[in-house]
């Protein structure tokens, strides 16, 4: 077993900062070339970023685990609004699925 992996405490969190991946219905990342994710709380923008290609996009301004929810939307090249999802607090991850 790797010794890195034995120091990590089952009680921190891996990724320091909430990632998020947009996923199809059995698993696999969606092509996410040109779309955004809007991160908001209570209403007021939080940070917007840019998916990679591989259907993961990162927030560096929010700290994980979570210490508030957040309402996340994506929208692709043109502004089209595709998804919103609830993300609850306590994660340093989301999936969006579908």
């Amino acid at each position: 077993m790797n010794r890195a992996a034995t120091r990590q405490s089952s009680n921190t969190p891996i990724l320091d900062r909430l990632t998020v991946t947009w996923v199809q219905a059995n698993g696999v990342p969606f092509d996410t070339t040109g779309f955004v994710a809007r991160l908001f709380r209570n209403g007021a923008l939080v940070q917007t970023a840019a998916f990679d290609r591989f259907g993961v996009v990162r927030f560096s301004r929010v700290p994980t685990l979570t210490q508030v929810p957040y309402t996340l939307r994506v929208f692709d090249a043109n502004g089209f609004l595709f998804r919103t999802r609830t993300i609850p607090a306590g994660v340093e991850t989301f999936a969006v699925i579908g």
